[in-house]
């Protein structure tokens, strides 16, 4: 606190001192991403998810922050020597998972219900520190694309444990990077609150036919949401009835408009028996169709499922993985092990027991977090279309200084010179 009076007397008298604290503040750093490190290499399972990680970085910069504004009166220097070190810290990625997939994955914690318990004040300054942290970040697109996927999957499963706090980090992040950044979150979070005007209207028409089911259908609007695969499943016919009554109502309502149905997003409570016991079973849609062939105690082997749902292996082993080797067994898997064999013979299980009745069966996600080559094509797309935009208004430009222009205009990551 002393010195820096004195050295700001001095002409350039500063700057050696923000060269100390920015080498400072970058060995504290290094320091925290060499924990993470000795963490993996002592043979701790990797995971997207390390919120000790994130929270360490976060402390830091707080820390940092706060030091720089009280002893320093907030310097541009110390500020810009502050803003250096972390990102040089922030974009040092260590094992598998990126830092940009860890950050989003807290974001995640922080936003879906049964995560972080936090109240809404909390929940607010978290998402501060972490758009703070994130604006030290190079691949920010890569980071737009987890968390969108992450979004979509906390939207679409109703896992999301408010809508405020959702428009609160999107509006964060678009004060960070701008409209165009956020245009796509923004779209989906537009899509849900038309779903819900349209939902009433679609029950008033499902009360006119006598299905046996309760239906109800969220229409997503392709450009916004993340690509999903879409598997051809053969549904039973109840179901196919729904799906039939709904796309007549659709198609009256919105001429231009085509339906595509994406089975793998869906859910559906089954009610089941085992003995004199019933539970209710929450899974997804696909989960539902396999458990409806089982019905009336029929044993198939995989390759008759195969046929019988119109699924191909990469779709159909999760899915008989989930309903007989997870942790609810409502399926008996012959011969008794836990990896999935096209010789396998499947039927219901008739023992099955539970203290619970209402029992949610998980099954792992079809879709990556992020496709990596879909990022890298983006990339291509913007780099070329910032080449286009600069030779328009330029018209002769030298080679290095038309690289050196390109890098100043993207602002979403840092592509490589070569």
């Amino acid at each position: 606190q002393r010195m820096f009076p004195l050295f700001s007397r001095l002409d350039n008298g500063l700057q050696p001192m923000a060269s100390i604290v920015e080498s400072f503040i970058t060995s504290m750093g290094n320091a925290c991403v060499e924990k993470r490190q000795a963490k993996l290499d002592g043979g701790e399972k990797e995971k997207n998810d390390d919120p000790e990680f994130v929270k360490s970085l976060i402390d830091l910069h707080e820390k940092y922050l706060g030091v720089i504004r009280e002893t320093f009166s907030g310097h541009h220097l110390f500020q810009k020597a502050l803003k250096n070190s972390f990102e040089v810290v922030v974009n040092q990625d260590v094992g598998q998972y990126s830092n940009a997939e860890l950050m989003s994955t807290f974001c995640d914690r922080v936003l879906k219900s049964g995560g972080e318990k936090l109240n809404d004040s909390e929940v607010e300054e978290s998402l501060d520190r972490i758009v703070q942290l994130f604006s030290f970040l190079t691949d920010k697109d890569l980071f737009a694309d987890i968390y969108r996927n992450q979004l979509a999957k906390r939207l679409l499963n109703q896992r999301s444990s408010s809508d405020d706090a959702e428009k609160l980090m999107i509006a964060k992040l678009k004060v960070q990077c701008g409209t165009q950044f956020t245009s796509k979150m923004e779209g989906m979070l537009n899509d849900l609150a038309v779903g819900n005007d349209q939902k009433s209207e679609f029950d008033a028409r499902m009360e006119q036919h006598d299905t046996k089911l309760s239906f109800s259908v969220q229409v997503l609007t392709t450009g916004f949401w993340p690509t999903y695969k879409t598997p051809e499943v053969s549904l039973p016919a109840n179901m196919t009835k729904c799906l039939e009554i709904f796309t007549e109502w659709h198609d009256a309502k919105h001429q231009k408009r085509k339906l595509s149905w994406v089975h793998s997003l869906g859910n559906a409570t089954v009610k089941s028996i085992f003995g004199k016991k019933s539970y209710d079973l929450q899974v997804t849609t696909l989960q539902a169709v396999v458990l409806n062939t089982f019905n009336d105690g029929k044993t198939f082997d995989f390759n008759e499922l195969k046929k019988i749902l119109n699924l191909n292996d990469i779709t159909l082993k999760p899915l008989m993985h989930s309903l007989s080797c997870g942790k609810y067994k409502v399926i008996t898997k012959t011969p008794a092990n836990n990896k999935i064999n096209s010789t396998d013979s499947f039927t219901a299980n008739a023992k099955f027991s539970s203290n619970m009745r209402k029992i949610r069966i998980p099954m792992a996600s079809l879709d990556p977090s992020h496709n990596k080559n879909r990022v890298e094509e983006d990339r291509s797309w913007a780099i070329e279309a910032a080449i286009v935009r600069i030779m328009k208004a330029r018209k002769t430009l030298k080679h290095q200084e038309l690289i050196a222009e390109v890098l100043s205009q993207l602002s979403f990551f840092r592509p490589q010179p070569r």
